[in-house]
């Protein structure tokens, strides 16, 4: 299972998802990552994630990949391998990508995760598993975006986050930065959701499908159309 969010993590409203992902962990750790917060607190990102899904029957323990050394530690790979959930938090868009791409611990996340682990990220996490995560241009615009490579699990999309709150702005710099990749609009608290073998919407909100001119919404449990398949090996490789 994977599943895209658009942000606002960890507390009420994200029930959907957040317990979908919960029941379909697999056996082993359960696994917080705060790289995209390494700037911004780290500690509270996980004890949020921690007491949310302690809630919901699940016991989180932290990831602790914040600079690159860490993320090519072979020890925190190791643990990362054997585990059955991860949870990218939200932060810095272009942290978790800089960080984590072509490194061990994400090549153990992903293979885990080919090997049945739920897998999700919320707003930066959420933008980081895509093929390009948008960053800001120039100040102060901060709604003006440029892309950057980013993990290449859902490939050629770009994540807006929070697209009911400000994350819609970013369309304009979005479309002209990436023509032909497909832009993908995500309510906070709401969800794109790949199980079964198909992406569905889950949550209070909405997710918008952006392509060229043509736009569709879609609300919870609704299929999502236009979305590309989940990449079944990394880019690198």
């Amino acid at each position: 299972m994977l599943a895209l969010v658009g942000g606002d993590e960890f507390k009420a409203g994200n029930d959907d998802q957040d317990r979908l992902l919960a029941a379909r962990a697999k056996r082993g750790p359960a696994f917080v990552v705060p790289t995209a917060a390494a700037r911004q607190g780290p500690e509270q990102a996980v004890a949020h994630a921690t007491a949310w899904f302690h809630g919901l029957g699940l016991t989180l323990q932290e990831l602790p990949v914040l600079k690159r050394a860490d993320a090519n530690s072979k020890e925190l790979a190791e643990k990362a391998r054997a585990a059955g959930f991860f949870y990218l938090a939200g932060g810095d868009p272009g942290l978790v990508a800089q960080v984590l791409r072509e490194s061990r611990v994400w090549a153990a996340i992903f293979d885990a995760w080919r090997a049945g682990a739920s897998l999700a990220g919320s707003s930066a996490g959420a933008m980081a598993l895509c093929s390009h995560t948008l960053i800001r241009a120039s100040w102060p615009n901060r709604f003006n975006r440029r892309p950057a490579g980013a993990l290449g699990v859902v490939p050629e999309t770009a994540v807006l986050p929070h697209f009911d709150t400000f994350g819609n702005r970013w369309v304009e710099s979005a479309q002209r930065e990436l023509p032909g990749v497909t832009l993908l609009g995500i309510d906070e608290r709401s969800a794109a959701v790949w199980t079964d073998g198909a992406w569905r919407a889950a949550g209070p909100g909405a997710v918008t499908v952006i392509q060229g001119t043509e736009t569709r919404r879609f609300t919870t449990g609704l299929k999502i159309t236009g979305l590309a398949t989940p990449a079944r090996m990394l880019p690198s490789q």
